[in-house]
């Protein structure tokens, strides 16, 4: 119960009530005590008439108008005439004189609290201003003992009507605070964990409906974040039967491939020049494929296999891309160019960083010819005393708001209408198999620019070095 949040709230609204009424009491009980004196000066004035409509009153009529006013002694001041009105034998010598002619608050505050403390019996003096111009001054002496009493009294009756109003007021904001908080929150709390049952069920998003702004706000960022998770568990199914498939797929593609390889051997045969040329490119890119179909990456259901780092020449690697790429352009009105520096050899995976490099180049082509302009695609690679980078530019129309918010991700960074973005992913996941990073330098519409950065020190996951 203490440890609920609504439970805590009523301890805390208790406690700033008391302070809030302690902050009250103390000056409550300042102006009591004022008005304590300034009755008594008020009574002894009124005792004092009796005297002044007729000098002299028996000795016990005397001490009945001093009791009933609660005093000892009354001395008015009238024509500036101190005159002793009304007396009667003191106790005890008088302790202090405080002057109720309009005394400062801290000072009441001061001396109302130390009245409180002092449990002495004392005789007090009285200094104020008569009422009804009743003369110049009145004086009276009284003891201290009545007044501590009635201060004590009226501080009790404060201090209990402070803990009537902290306990009604905390319970009502308990209340409201179940009411208007906790149980939301409760209704939070019961569809995530209706939701965690089966996420994949859309109908238990939670629907807001909180009237409390900031539980609304958090309803929406619950409901935002379900239905995400609920799209990407789908997917992830989806993957998982692609999975399968393209696995099916690729062995069968894999014999298929394996009976091109063999063909291939007569045309190595041809005496025309060239087929002879072209030959070996069609057996690297038949092999290539073959080795795919053996390591297929199928997202959901098989990982990616580390890289056989071995140095390799990076510019044969650029050359047969392009090569390949130059033949998928056609007739398109597509310039490739390269610019890799003599002797540049790099420590990566050959088959993958041709994977690599061969997505970037595709993708651009592809958004090229899709914007139906002409425009050129250069592969520039570079290397400083950390890592080589290979730099894919283009000057096409650049990547869409869509590709760039979901960028690197599968079946949602597409670069071009009906793209399902697999190739920056793949690209990606195999860049960072290397240790390295494939990242977007920039994009506008005046085209796109990727950089694949590979380390030149050993990785922290050591993969297979040949």
């Amino acid at each position: 119960m203490l440890n609920s949040l609504s439970g805590r709230f009523l301890i805390l609204t208790t406690v700033f009530v008391l302070i809030a009424e302690l902050l009250i009491f103390v000056p409550s009980v300042a102006r009591f005590r004022e008005d304590y004196f300034l009755n008594r000066l008020e009574r002894a004035q009124i005792a004092s008439l009796t005297l002044l409509a007729d000098d002299m009153i028996m000795p016990e009529l005397e001490s009945e108008l001093l009791k009933n006013a609660g005093v000892y002694n009354v001395v008015l001041r009238r024509d500036e005439v101190r005159q002793l009105v009304l007396s009667s034998p003191i106790p005890a010598p008088i302790h202090k004189t405080y002057d109720m002619r309009d005394p400062p608050a801290w000072m009441l505050i001061r001396d109302a609290l130390v009245g409180l403390w002092d449990t002495e019996e004392r005789v007090f003096r009285v200094i104020g201003n008569p009422v009804q111009d009743g003369g110049m001054l009145i004086e009276i002496t009284l003891p201290s003992a009545p007044l501590r009493t009635a201060l004590i009294d009226y501080g009790i009756r404060i201090l209990i009507l402070s803990a009537v109003i902290s306990i009604v007021t905390a319970s009502l904001l308990f209340l409201a605070v179940r009411r208007f908080i906790v149980k939301p929150i409760k209704g939070v709390i019961d569809h995530m964990q209706a939701y965690a049952k089966a996420p994949e069920d859309a109908r238990l998003i939670i629907m807001p409906n909180a009237g409390v702004t900031e539980l609304r706000e958090a309803e929406e960022a619950l409901a935002s974040l379900q239905t995400q998770l609920t799209g990407a568990l789908k997917q992830k199914e989806r993957l998982a039967q692609l999975g399968g498939a393209v696995s099916k797929i690729s062995h069968d593609l894999r014999n298929i491939l394996t009976s091109a390889v063999l063909f291939t051997d007569r045309i190595d045969a041809s005496e025309d020049p060239t087929v002879r040329r072209l030959a070996p490119k069609l057996v690297n890119s038949i092999t290539r494929a073959v080795n795919l179909c053996e390591s297929t990456l199928t997202f959901g259901r098989a990982e990616e296999p580390a890289p056989r780092l071995m140095r390799m020449s990076l510019a044969e690697t650029v050359d047969d891309v392009i090569a390949g790429e130059r033949l998928a352009a056609g007739d398109h009105n597509i310039s490739f160019s390269e610019d890799i520096p003599m002797g540049m050899n790099v420590r990566a995976d050959a088959e993958q960083l041709y994977r690599v490099i061969g997505n970037l180049v595709r993708n651009a082509r592809q958004a090229i010819i899709a914007s139906g302009k002409p425009g050129e695609i250069s592969v520039v690679g570079s290397e400083n005393d950390k890592c080589w980078q290979v730099a894919v530019t283009d000057t096409g129309p650049g990547l869409p708001k869509t590709a760039q918010e979901h960028l690197f991700k599968a079946f949602q960074g597409g670069t071009t209408s009906g793209g399902s973005g697999l190739g920056l992913a793949i690209a990606a996941e195999l860049v960072r198999g290397h240790g390295g990073r494939l990242d977007l330098d920039r994009t506008d519409e005046t085209g796109t620019r990727f950089v694949i950065s590979l380390p030149k020190f050993d990785l922290i996951l050591s993969p297979t070095i040949v």
